[in-house]
């Protein structure tokens, strides 16, 4: 281009001297002459000035078409790269669709509008879902009708987390046959809200499996338990009987004799015990109104004797009375199991402090003792809550997930070598009110508390599996920690009616 302008301005001035030179040698010519030899002159000039901005003109064209090709030549790469990502990520959500369906467990999602969008056919089956177009989005309330997992749904969405939820899926069927014997499939189900819209994922797996290994394990559990029962008793009428009549040498073998066959009997009956409280947690309770300091006081008394042994002191700080809807004897049984454990770990000389107080929960309590957290559903209800704190090393971290589960021990972590500290005399802000052996308890009428007959614990880890079955039977939590001016920290919730 440049070369081409040098060009023109070269040819420029070649003409303008030619012009000059032509108009001496024609001064003297005629002036038709002149005339013609100007308008030649002109005529080459316009000519040649034409003939430049064409050049250039040309010059421009050639610049902007080469350009043009080479944004076109990008954009079309950009396009073909565009093309294959898109491909790979479709095969992408091929293999993921065909890993999903070949899932042995359910899986399903949903819209914005809790629309059914995608399922595997595990997740068909059970939710018992037929003959359902995907191309065709449904609401999940119309094809499962199903209120647990639309507000599992709901609350993953709400808490913008994974949520998981147990519960009995009953489908509902036209067939009249399924009416008279309906399917019941126990789901566990997770949901976990997906990236990118309002979108909800869930998981579900079948419990049945589950359910039917623990019911044959109980049930192999309470026969067991039933076969022992009989022999037990028999060996320890001997050993009672043989115990009366034999001389100190001998009389050592049948005292122990003795306590091994009450602490085994003890054990039999823990496991029938628990097996009755959890084939009854579908009956209804036979609740009375109950006095719980009353009940407290009474728990005590009967544990007093092993208390005094090692010098420990209750200290109860609540109200004088206090009443609450609930089962007497299994209340009684829940107090008593979790003050034994207290003295068997709390230190000699050492008090057990117990709190009894009302709080205002602002969620409400279902059947499971878990939180809904629809607004639509809460309401305020008043628990009692009793918290009861020993004098021991309290539980090592390793053992808090495990203490109300059946035969889990954890004696060795609860009795290493304690760390030094001391009670204050105003943990929760309130005045003491001690109960000390015979004399705060004689102050009131001994007739109004119905003692009842106490066997030591057999040891085997049972109380406090038997504790969380009674406290979920009465629709309350039970929790365990550690306190943090040391011991164990069992707090219980019940509801008050």
């Amino acid at each position: 281009m440049e070369f081409l302008f040098g060009l023109g301005i070269g040819s420029l001035g070649l003409l303008i001297y030619r012009m000059r030179l032509l108009k001496t040698l024609q001064r003297a010519n005629n002036s038709v002459s002149q005339n013609c030899l100007g308008s030649q002159f002109q005529t080459k000039a316009i000519e040649d000035r034409e003939g430049f901005h064409k050049d250039l003109n040309r010059s421009r064209s050639s610049d902007t078409t080469t350009r043009s090709v080479s944004v076109t030549s990008q954009l079309l790469r950009s396009l073909e790269l565009l093309r294959q990502r898109n491909l790979f990520l479709e095969e992408q959500v091929l293999n993921w669709k065909a890993i999903v369906s070949t899932l042995p467990v359910g899986y399903f999602q949903v819209d914005e509008d809790n629309q059914l969008i995608w399922s595997n056919s595990p997740a068909l089956e059970l939710l018992d879902i037929q003959d359902y177009d995907m191309d065709k989005p449904r609401l999940l309330l119309e094809v499962v009708r199903s209120y647990d997992l639309d507000s599992l749904i709901d609350e993953a969405r709400s808490r913008n987390r994974v949520c998981q939820r147990e519960w009995n899926h009953y489908p509902v069927s036209v067939n009249v046959a399924h009416v008279t014997s309906p399917t019941v499939h126990p789901l566990r189900a997770y949901a976990l809200p997906l990236q990118g819209g309002n979108q909800v994922g869930v998981i579900l797996e079948s419990r049945a499996e589950a359910q039917t290994l623990s019911q044959q394990r109980d049930r192999w559990t309470s026969d067991v338990a039933h076969e022992l029962k009989t022999p037990l008793t028999s060996i320890r009428l001997v050993a009672e009987t043989l115990q009366s009549r034999l001389e100190p040498p001998l009389r050592t073998w049948v005292d122990r004799l003795l306590v091994e066959s009450i602490r085994l009997s003890t054990l039999v009956q823990e496991i029938l015990d628990l097996s009755h409280l959890e084939t009854a947690g579908t009956r209804p309770l036979k609740a009375t109104v109950i006095d719980l300091p009353e009940l407290i006081r009474s728990a005590w008394l009967t544990l007093e004797p092993i208390a005094s042994a090692k010098l420990i002191t209750l200290t109860y700080k609540g109200p004088d009375a206090l009443r609450l809807q609930g089962e007497d004897a299994r209340l009684h049984r829940v107090l008593v199991n979790l003050l034994d454990n207290s003295i068997k770990y709390t230190l000699p000389e050492r008090p057990i402090l117990l709190q009894l107080s009302l709080i205002q929960d602002s969620a409400m309590i279902n059947g499971n003792g878990s939180t809904e957290l629809d607004a639509k559903l809460r309401t305020t209800a008043t628990l009692i809550q009793i918290d009861l704190i020993d004098g021991g090393v309290g539980f090592s971290e390793e053992d808090l997930p495990f203490v109300f589960e059946r035969f889990y021990r954890a004696d060795l972590s609860r009795s290493r070598s304690p760390e030094t500290y001391v009670y204050g005399q105003e943990v929760y802000g309130q005045e003491k009110k001690s109960i000390i052996a015979n004399e705060s308890l004689s102050s009131r009428p001994q007739t109004q508390i119905p003692i009842q007959p106490f066997q030591p614990s057999s040891g085997s880890g049972l109380g406090l599996a038997i504790v969380r079955q009674i406290v979920e039977l009465h629709k309350g939590t039970i929790t365990a920690r550690n306190h943090p001016e040391g011991g164990a920290w069992i707090q219980i919730r019940l509801p008050q009616k």
